[in-house]
């Protein structure tokens, strides 16, 4: 149990960039084996969890997330799993300014293992008793976007080097 999962994270945000990963999950969510995955423990309401973490991320103006949640969580019924509509609720507030993806859980694992051979993911582990409810959160360059990114391509596939350098070629004699 660390309770200081805060400034652990606030830490390593301050590290992280595109590319790297955060994963606020349930109490039953597996510890990977993958070396660039480190797992911390909050034992708190997932949802508490949630909001400090979206809170913190709001303050970094390095990166922004992208958010995915497991697709299964759109089918588990109260019957099965009681409360869990009830989370999808609180789920659905605390993300309404971000778009939520929803990706088969397999799927989602196997990304953070290849991510994690070269990028570093960080787990922060609640106590969390409903099925499908971890939250993944893949961040971005919070001053660049994809569209940048595409002109940007674009720009450098149109033009020759020295031009983009402002260097005039030269005859050499």
């Amino acid at each position: 149990m660390n309770p200081n999962w805060e400034e652990i994270l606030k830490n390593h945000l301050q590290l992280y960039g595109h590319r790297n990963w955060l994963v606020i999950a349930d109490s039953a969510y597996p510890a990977q084996a993958r070396q660039g995955i480190e797992t911390i423990l909050a034992d708190e309401d997932q949802t508490a969890v949630l909001a400090k973490t979206i809170a913190i991320l709001h303050e970094c103006k390095h990166v922004t997330p992208r958010i995915y949640t497991d697709e299964e969580l759109n089918f588990v019924s109260d019957k099965d799993a009681p409360g869990i509509a009830s989370y999808r609720e609180q789920l659905g507030a605390l993300c309404n300014s971000y778009e939520v993806r929803g990706l088969l859980h397999e799927e989602i694992i196997s990304r953070l293992d290849r991510v994690a051979e070269i990028f570093r993911v960080l787990i922060v582990k609640t106590n969390m008793r409903l099925p499908y409810t971890s939250v993944f959160f893949e961040l971005d360059c919070g001053y660049w976007d994809a569209q940048a990114e595409k002109r940007l391509r674009t720009e450098m596939q149109s033009r020759h080097p020295s031009e983009v350098l402002g260097i005039a070629e030269s005859v050499t004699g």
